[in-house]
C-alpha cells in the first residue's frame, strides 16, 4: 500500500499553513492518527518555512515543491526548494549556550526531533532537497 501526493506552493509565508493543512489531511485519509499527525505537522512547517524562506528567499516565481507519501513503514516528505542550496553542517547548533536567544536556528533540531530520518542535499539545478521520514 502507497498512497503519495505531490503538489506545488508559492514561496509565501501562507505557504507553511497550507502545507501542513494539506499534509494533515494526506496522513489522515492514509489511517494515520493523531499523535503521528502531530509529530509529522511541526516537521512539514519547518520545512516549508525554510524553503520559503531561506532557500527561495520570499521569491514567488520559485516554487517550493512537496511529496507526500504513506508507504507500509510509515510517511515521507520530500520538500525541494530552488535557492542557493547551503551546508547543514554551518548551521549554528541552537542548543550552544551562545545561541539559545537567537530567534531562529532551531527548524531543523525540531525537524530531527520529531521524525525517524532527516537527509539534506542538493538538487539538481540548484535548491535543496529535505527528505524527512516517520517510521510507524
Amino acid at each position: 500500500m502507497t498512497f503519495r501526493e505531490e503538489f506545488n506552493l508559492p514561496s509565501r509565508i501562507e505557504s507553511v499553513d497550507e502545507a501542513a493543512l494539506r499534509a494533515d489531511d494526506f496522513a489522515r485519509k492514509s489511517g494515520l492518527g493523531d499523535d503521528f499527525i502531530s509529530s509529522i505537522d511541526l516537521a512539514v512547517r519547518e520545512s516549508v518555512a525554510n524553503a520559503v524562506k531561506h532557500g527561495n528567499r520570499f521569491d514567488e516565481s520559485k516554487p517550493v515543491e512537496i511529496r507526500l507519501e504513506r508507504t507500509e513503514a510509515g510517511f515521507e516528505m520530500t520538500v525541494r526548494d530552488h535557492g542557493s542550496g547551503f551546508d547543514v553542517n554551518d548551521i549554528p547548533d541552537p542548543t550552544d549556550p551562545a545561541n539559545l536567544l537567537k530567534a531562529s536556528g532551531r527548524g531543523i533540531l525540531f525537524m530531527r526531533a520529531f521524525m525517524d530520518e532527516v537527509d539534506w542535499a542538493e538538487t539538481n539545478g540548484g535548491g535543496t532537497t529535505v527528505h524527512m521520514v516517520k517510521r510507524l
